[in-house]
């Protein structure tokens, strides 16, 4: 059974930093693209960045792009989202993702079957 654990939310400053991390077990990590996604209140879920299995390809939402990193580890089967600048906007649980099926895209039109339970980030004006 695939589950995903998310850590390392918080409050933080606008203009701080924090670093998300996703630690997945059940199957073979590193052959599943990974992705951010986050919820503020009121508002839909919506995608923030995406992962290829093996690391080397990226996506990001126009919003975070430039503020943002997408990494992982396939050793430690972990993800991680560094986030720096950190805006008031940016205020929201966010969700680790992943998809059923081996080597599939990594962006947002990607169908995300597994979820962790989310992580609360606050950034304060």
């Amino acid at each position: 059974q695939v589950q995903l654990v998310e850590s390392g939310g918080g409050l933080v400053q606008a203009g701080g930093s924090l670093r998300l991390s996703c630690a997945a077990s059940g199957r073979t990590f590193s052959s599943y693209s990974m992705a951010w996604f986050r919820q503020a209140p009121g508002k839909e879920r919506e995608f923030v960045a995406g992962v290829s299995w093996t690391g080397g390809s990226t996506y990001y939402v126009d919003s975070v792009k430039g503020r943002f990193t997408i990494s992982r580890d396939n050793v430690k089967d972990t993800m991680f989202l560094q986030m720096n600048s950190l805006k008031p906007d940016d205020t929201a649980v966010y969700y680790c993702a992943t998809p059923e099926n081996r080597r599939t895209a990594w962006g947002p039109s990607v169908k995300y079957e597994y979820w962790g339970q989310g992580t609360q980030v606050t950034v304060s004006s």
